[in-house]
C-alpha cells in the first residue's frame, strides 16, 4: 500500500502522501477510527474512507470496505448502547424507515472518481465539526421529535449515504444535536442501528453491482471489530474521548483538504 504523487498536487498534498506511506500507520489509525467511532455510536465508515483515500485506494473499493467494516464496529457499538438503556425506538423508527431503501438506491450509483472524491471531501468537513464542537445537551432541554420532518430527512441521508458508502450516522448525529431530539448517549445509540440497517442496504446495492473488496480485509475486520467491541464499550460508560476526538479531527481535516483539492 503506497501513496502515489500525482501532478499538480499541491505541496501540503504531497507531504501528506509521504506521511501515509506505511501500512503500520494505516493500521494504527484503522484501530483508532473504529474505537472512537464506536464510542460514540458510529460505525467509522467516513473515517475509514478517510484512511483509505489518504492512502489512495480507488473509489470502487473504498465503498464496499467502508460499508463492510461498518456492519461490525456499528452493531457492536449498537449492542452496547441498547445495554445502557439509551436507544429510542421512537425517534428511530421514522428515519430508518426513510432511509433504507433510499440507501439502496444510492447505492447503486456510480459517480465518476473525481466527483466522488468531492462530494467524501465535503462530507467528511461534517465529522470534523462533530467531533471538535458539538458538546451534551441537557436532558431538560430535549424536544419532542416530528415524523414528517425525521422521514425527510432520513431519505435524504440514506440517498447520499449509499451513493459514497457510508451508514449515515455521522450525518444524522449532528442533526439529532441540532434539533435537540437526543443527548449525546441516545445520539449514539440510534446513529449505530441507522448505521447498521444503511449499510447492509448499501451493501446490497454494491454487491448486485459487481464489487471490489482488498486482499488485506481480513486484516481490516480483524482490526476494526477488536476496535469497534472497545470503544463501545467505554464509550457506553462515562468515557472521555476529548484527545481522541482532538486527533481524528484533525486527520478527517487532513483528508477532506486532500480530496477536495486533489487534481485527480
Amino acid at each position: 500500500m503506497r501513496c502515489s504523487r500525482d501532478d499538480g498536487d499541491s505541496p501540503l498534498t504531497d507531504l501528506i502522501n509521504n506521511f501515509m506511506d506505511s501500512v503500520f500507520l494505516f493500521y494504527v489509525l484503522l484501530f483508532v477510527v473504529a474505537f472512537l467511532y464506536s464510542s460514540v455510536g458510529h460505525g467509522g465508515a467516513s473515517g475509514y474512507l478517510a484512511l483509505m483515500a489518504l492512502f489512495n485506494l480507488a473509489p470502487e473499493v473504498m465503498k464496499p470496505t467502508a460499508l463492510l467494516l461498518n456492519l461490525f464496529v456499528s452493531l457492536t457499538s449498537f449492542i452496547q448502547f441498547y445495554r445502557g438503556q439509551h436507544f429510542k425506538w421512537k425517534i428511530f423508527l421514522p428515519f430508518a424507515v426513510a432511509s433504507v431503501p433510499m440507501a439502496f438506491f444510492g447505492g447503486k450509483i456510480t459517480l465518476e472518481a473525481i466527483i466522488y472524491k468531492k462530494i467524501l471531501g465535503l462530507v467528511l468537513l461534517i465529522p470534523v465539526v462533530r467531533f471538535l464542537f458539538f458538546a451534551n445537551i441537557p436532558d431538560s432541554e430535549l424536544k419532542k421529535s416530528n415524523i414528517p420532518l425525521s422521514l425527510l430527512i432520513g431519505a435524504a441521508i440514506g440517498f447520499l449515504s449509499g451513493a459514497i458508502g457510508i451508514g449515515g450516522g455521522i450525518i444524522l448525529s449532528p442533526v439529532l444535536l441540532l434539533l435537540k431530539w437526543t443527548n449525546q448517549k441516545q445520539t449514539a445509540a440510534i446513529s449505530a442501528l441507522f448505521i447498521f440497517v444503511n449499510s447492509i442496504a448499501g451493501l446490497i446495492a454494491q454487491l448486485n453491482k459487481g464489487v471490489k473488496f482488498s486482499t488485506d480485509m481480513v486484516t481490516y475486520v480483524a482490526i476494526a471489530f477488536i476496535a469497534g467491541i472497545f470503544g463501545a464499550y467505554f464509550g457506553s460508560l462515562k468515557f472521555k474521548q476529548t484527545i481522541l476526538k482532538n486527533v481524528l479531527g484533525i486527520v478527517l481535516l487532513l483528508a477532506a483538504y486532500k480530496l477536495i483539492f486533489s487534481k485527480s
